[in-house]
């Protein structure tokens, strides 16, 4: 590269495979501060246990305790390129889990419902958000985002490969983005939520 051209901040395509979190795993996460910490890590990239002890208000033996509870679990790992001396720098893992099947499962029910209400209250909150930035954005970025909403009949096959298809460019994206730091020019921190469901199959109890 001459120095005439651009710094992009685009960098090969590393893989970082998806945790499929388990019963313990789900178990670990199901705690207030180590979502609070899962979520700004997600949301401004690695940070240290001090940095996020003064974001949340934390003490940072606490930060630093919970943060190895997320790491033992696969949830978070070390970002060594960001560390300086002794103090150590967390990044998030992309992971998934069946929640539906945590749900129906007596042994880890309490903490599957307790970790989904904090995704959807997450979701939630960043749509207030950004409804409340989207006015003072510059509207080159607002013509480039989307919000869309479709109801369509499908198959139960038709759907899985909708979820299938969306899912791998979501992936491809984020896995070629997810080492840009911050300074790159002309970048922004995007969110992006999907969610595909089928409404009306909830089964009824029978009338008595």
């Amino acid at each position: 590269m001459d120095d005439k051209t651009p710094d992009t901040g685009t960098s090969p395509i590393r893989e970082h495979p998806v945790r499929e979190l388990d019963a313990s795993a789900i178990k670990g996460l199901a705690h207030p501060v180590r979502l609070r910490l899962l979520e700004l890590l997600e949301d401004h990239g690695p940070a240290t246990a001090t940095q996020l002890a003064a974001r949340t208000g934390e003490n940072t033996g606490s930060t630093s305790y919970h943060l190895r509870q997320l790491a033992r679990h696969g949830l978070i790992e070390e970002a060594p390129e960001r560390g300086k001396g002794k103090e150590r720098w967390w990044r998030s893992r992309p992971f998934g889990f069946d929640g539906d099947r945590f749900r129906r499962d007596p042994d880890t029910a309490q903490a599957a419902e307790f970790v989904l209400a904090e995704v959807i209250r997450q979701r939630s909150a960043d749509l207030s958000r950004w409804l409340e930035e989207s006015m003072s954005t510059p509207r080159e970025w607002t013509e480039a985002t989307l919000d869309l909403r479709r109801v369509m009949r499908l198959t139960r096959e038709e759907l899985a490969g909708l979820v299938r298809e969306v899912s791998q460019v979501i992936d491809a994206h984020h896995a070629r983005a997810m080492d840009r730091k911050e300074d790159v020019p002309d970048t922004a921190r995007v969110i992006v939520t999907f969610d595909a469901f089928p409404v009306g199959l909830a089964r009824r109890e029978p009338a008595e």
